[in-house]
Order: C-alpha cells, then structure tokens, then sequence
C-alpha cells in the first residue's frame, strides 16, 4: 500500500505550502529591510557627491569614499546649496540628491518637464558645482557625478556601473580613470558645450592637454566609454543655461 506522502496530490499540496511560506518570508523580509536599503542609498549618494568634488579618503591609487558613519556630516559641511532646475524654473530642496535621474530621463522622453538636480558646494576657498548624469553602458546602466567650476571646467569626477565587464569596462570606477577628467574643459572659448569623449584614438595619453575635449579610452571598453561620453554630452548640456546665467 502506498503512503499518502507519496501521491501526487500530497506532493502538490507541499510544494505549493511551500511556496507560499518561503514567499511570504522573502516579502517580509524585503519589507523590513526597505527602510535600510533606502537609508544606504542615501548614504551611498552623498558619498558620491562629496567624491566628485574632492571629498574623501583617497591614497595614492585608490578610490576611496569617506565612511558611511560621517558622509551625512560631511555633506551638511561641504554642500551650500542643492538646487532643482525645472525648464526657466530654479529652486533650492534640502531633498535634491534623491531625485530619481532614471525617472527624470523617463519623464523627458514623455514630454514631460525634466528636473535636473545641482548640488553647489565650498572646499578650500573653492565653489564646486556637482551634477549627476546616467547613461547606457554595454551590459546595463552606467552613472557618476561630475563636479564642475562655473566655466565647466572639470574640477572631479566620480563614475560607476550596474554590470560592466570587470577588468574592461568596469574600471571606468578605477581613479586612473576618473582622474583623467580633472581639468578638461566642457565649453570651448566661444562659449559651445563640447563635452569630453572617451577616444581609443586619442593622441593625448598623458591627458595633458586639458582643451581637446578627450580623455584616453579604456583598452578593451569601447562600447562602455561610448557611454561614458555620451552621458556627458547628453546630461551636462542641460545645465549649459545654468551656467550661462552664473555669468550675467
């Protein structure tokens, strides 16, 4: 005689007992942990922001943020002002660093008024202006934070990935890299956004001319430092009247 455990009735009934257990569990768990997962992405932000501009813990190669336990502390020190560009619309939010690029891109391509976040900060006597830009890498998303004077002149950058290649595309978030845009220049004499790409031909591996409006590519990384330039070109124009206005 065969067990009751042994029919297919009792091995559905388990299987979907099971499944609603281990989902439940997963749901609760997810739900207690948002609070967390929200507090490390602000966190995370803030670490971004302050990296950009100069703001960490770097030694002689590697990229180093300053420690979660003080990033919010630093971030109230060293950033003045956060402001939110709306269209011809300028306006201050303590809240600026969480808006959301990703939906903000969204809502431009529906037509849709998108809001550009800058955070303005002071260090050493000196005014940063950091922008956050996102783009399209090989595999997914690519992002940074791009700190600028108020010629857009590249005062520090900070770039990472979702699922770029490691040893290739991945090191565009190697200080190697990053450091290269210290000094290049966005806008020509004339007053034209230009931008930087990241040039497998590049002519200036030394990066030493800062007015070419080219940093060295990655070997290996064409696609993701086609992003990286495109990102740039795309998201850092948009704060061309910004800082056209800073001028006036």
């Amino acid at each position: 005689m065969s067990k009751k455990t042994d029919s297919n009735a009792y091995t559905m009934i388990f299987a979907v007992v099971m499944v609603l257990i281990v989902g439940s569990l997963l749901a609760f768990m997810a739900s207690s942990l948002k609070p967390n997962i929200k507090e490390n992405q602000r966190i995370e932000k803030q670490q971004n922001i302050l990296y950009a501009m100069g703001v960490n813990e770097n030694d002689e190669s590697s990229a180093t943020f300053v420690d979660a336990s003080v990033a919010g502390e630093e971030f109230n020190k060293y950033i003045t002002k956060q402001i939110v560009i709306e269209g011809n619309k300028t306006s201050e939010s303590d809240d600026a660093y969480l808006i959301d690029v990703k939906k903000q891109q969204a809502n431009a391509k529906a037509g849709k008024v998108r809001k550009l976040p800058l955070f303005v900060g002071e260090k050493d006597g000196q005014t940063f202006y950091v922008a956050p830009i996102r783009g399209k890498g090989l595999w997914d998303a690519i992002w940074g934070y791009v700190a600028m004077d108020e010629n857009m002149v590249v005062q520090g950058a900070y770039f990472d990935h979702k699922g770029e290649t490691p040893g290739l595309g991945a090191n565009i978030k190697q200080r190697y890299f990053m450091d290269d845009f210290i000094g290049e220049h966005l806008m020509d004499d004339a007053g034209n956004f230009k931008g930087i790409t990241v040039a497998k031909g590049n002519n200036d591996p030394k990066n030493d001319d800062k007015t070419d409006y080219e940093v060295d590519a990655i070997a290996g990384a064409t696609i993701t430092g086609d992003g990286v330039s495109a990102m740039i070109k795309k998201d850092l124009s948009l704060y061309v009247p910004y800082f056209n206005n800073l001028k006036k």
